[in-house]
């Protein structure tokens, strides 16, 4: 690769706070910045939905949480790709990127363990009532401990949901808790990416009738949107909790703030909302046995470099004409608009 630029890669702005410094510690850009010939610069502006004229210089962007429509590829003569900073996709148009000869990849692998060990963190919150225990302790109501007498992940259920690399870190994490055998609900799974973690291939409403824990690791899409409405929910164990660390619209969320409201599950943990961001105070703020994050129980420095550095990587992969991990769609390898587009920029 020559010193001249010949790969210009953008950032979304959400990466940056209002002084234009990064707002995370470490997010790989040492290994673009370090790299002949690709040049870094970061959107003027946070959108929600990716304009246009913004993508006009870029040949390869890496967004965090900006919506990319197919307004937004409609002047994408020299983009050549989309890095999706993490795994989820829902908020890509990956038939608009093919349209465009845009490559749209995801940084696979990158955040299996992290996610993972804040699942399991939540079980242990939810099944030894912390939030609740905290709260006895800062109005001093001591003696009220007695009513929250804990349970122990020993002998229960794990129920997993879309078995990937996040479900599969998540029962390797649990392994030494002294568990069941896991179930899993995953149309797509191999038996031997079943039997090499000792888990169990099974339909949901059985996943659902037998778990102690559900847990959500599928993508956001047309098969799973409203998964789990209240008929399902209603399969679950009163005493069961319900973990989503994947997508808002998995679970349809009237019936699971009913089936919270009613008891009849014993709580959630959830991590992901229909209408992201909310700004105002949710009503799952007026239940006491569900626990709450912003859509980053996951995020530590660790994840966040790793993720980084998958994304950059896919980057520099595609301006040294490799094909990058994580295509989320193959087939614009063997469109004509996309080889031309990849050529000229690999000769520039």
């Amino acid at each position: 690769m020559s010193d001249s630029v010949r790969f210009r890669v953008a950032l979304t702005n959400d990466f940056y706070d209002a002084e234009g410094r990064l707002k995370y510690r470490d997010i790989g850009l040492d290994l673009l910045e370090s790299a002949a010939g690709i040049e870094v610069s970061r959107l003027a502006e946070h959108r929600a939905e990716i304009a246009p004229e913004q993508l006009a210089n870029a040949n390869g962007v890496i967004v965090l949480s900006s919506r990319v429509t197919a307004a937004s590829l409609s002047k994408s003569d020299d983009l050549l790709a989309i890095g999706r900073f993490g795994v989820g996709y829902d908020s890509v148009d990956v038939a608009a990127c093919t349209a465009a000869d845009v490559v749209l990849f995801i940084t696979a692998g990158a955040v299996d363990y992290s996610v993972a060990e804040a699942t399991v963190g939540w079980m242990l919150a939810l099944t030894h009532h912390v939030r609740i225990k905290d709260r006895l302790v800062r109005e001093g109501q001591w003696d009220a401990r007695s009513r929250y007498m804990g349970s122990e992940l020993r002998e229960r259920t794990l129920g997993i949901i879309g078995f990937g690399g996040i479900g599969r870190s998540v029962v390797k994490l649990l392994s030494s808790f002294g568990m069941n055998t896991p179930l899993v609900f995953d149309p797509f799974v191999s038996p031997s990416v079943l039997a090499e973690s000792g888990a169990k291939g099974v339909s949901l409403d059985e996943l659902l009738t037998q778990s102690d824990f559900v847990s959500l690791h599928c993508p956001l899409n047309e098969h799973t949107r409203n998964l789990l409405s209240a008929r399902e929910l209603s399969l679950m164990k009163p005493t069961a909790y319900l973990l989503n660390t994947a997508r808002g619209g998995i679970v349809e969320e009237d019936a699971l703030f009913a089936a919270l409201s009613e008891r009849r599950i014993a709580g959630a943990a959830l991590d992901c909302f229909v209408g992201e961001p909310i700004t105002s105070p949710p009503r799952w703020a007026e239940l006491d046995n569900v626990l709450l994050a912003p859509h980053s129980i996951a995020w530590t420095d660790e994840l966040f470099r790793d993720i980084g550095r998958a994304a950059c990587q896919g980057m520099l992969d595609l301006a040294s004409g490799r094909r990058p991990r994580g295509v989320v769609n193959p087939e614009v390898f063997e469109r004509s608009g996309f080889q031309a587009k990849w050529d000229r920029l690999r000769r520039t």
